[in-house]
């Protein structure tokens, strides 16, 4: 890798372009207040890579921790899966399966799944432009009904109560539980494996008896869910390719 000159997009945000053998990435860069040290992180497919650095820490000292940690960057960035579009033609996960995207031509009908010549499809309705809101529209409701089912479930085997689920497009975690009841889940757990998102749904139910993770807490999920340790490696092995699903080509600048 070599680095290239720092710069600054019309929004004020500023970044720098570090050249890979793919071509040349945009790494932010972002001022924290409480940041005491240089940190890089690389996140979801499609999302540039962030370096933080102190607030009163300086450009040049961001570019030599960058410089030196370009061998690092660049194996991350060979990690990433390739984007993987919604569209007519494409192939997306749906509970752990592989489902063909087809669109129907219909102007009008929802989303189904249908049995096709190669496999399982999902059969879309609607104008073609509109052909990647309403499956993600259908994930989400999907989403919604199974972490509904296995969030009650594990909630009366634990003798706990749940406020509310939320669904939302998380990078960082797959699932969270606030301290007055609510869960908020990553609607992309609806295309992994369905033993994957009830792992999910009894971690999340079960910090509402221990909201830590004590050997306590992980007795009680894997009370619920036998499957525990083989969703985590799942999760770890897996997850990055859920979302690469949909996500828009990496953003690189010319070289």
């Amino acid at each position: 890798m070599a680095l290239f000159e720092t710069k600054t997009s019309p929004a004020g945000a500023q970044h720098f372009d570090v050249a890979t053998d793919d071509g040349t990435v945009a790494v932010a860069l972002r001022r924290h207040p409480r940041a005491r040290n240089y940190t890089l992180k690389v996140g979801p497919p499609a999302a540039r890579p962030v370096l933080t650095m102190p607030a009163r820490g300086t450009l040049a000292e961001a570019r030599a921790f960058l410089d030196r940690n370009a061998g690092w960057l660049a194996r991350q960035m060979g990690r990433q899966p390739t984007a993987q579009p919604i569209a007519d033609g494409a192939t997306i996960p749906f509970r752990g399966t592989s489902h063909r995207i087809h669109h129907t031509g219909a102007l009008r009908g929802t989303v189904s799944v249908q049995d096709g010549p190669d496999g399982p499809e999902l059969w879309v309705s609607g104008r073609p432009e509109h052909l990647r809101r309403r499956v993600i529209d259908f994930l989400r409701r999907e989403a919604r009904r199974d972490l509904d089912q296995a969030v009650t479930r594990h909630a009366m085997m634990l003798g706990v109560r749940v406020k509310a689920i939320r669904l939302r497009d998380q990078t960082t975690r797959w699932g969270s539980c606030s301290s007055t009841g609510t869960l908020s889940f990553s609607w992309r757990l609806v295309m992994a494996p369905p033993f994957v998102l009830d792992y999910l749904a009894a971690h999340e139910v079960a910090h509402l008896h221990e909201m830590n993770h004590s050997p306590r807490f992980w007795h009680l999920v894997e009370s619920v869910c036998p499957r525990t340790k083989e969703a985590k490696a799942w999760l770890n092995r897996e997850g990055l390719r859920l979302h690469a699903v949909g996500a828009p080509e990496a953003p690189r600048v010319a070289a």
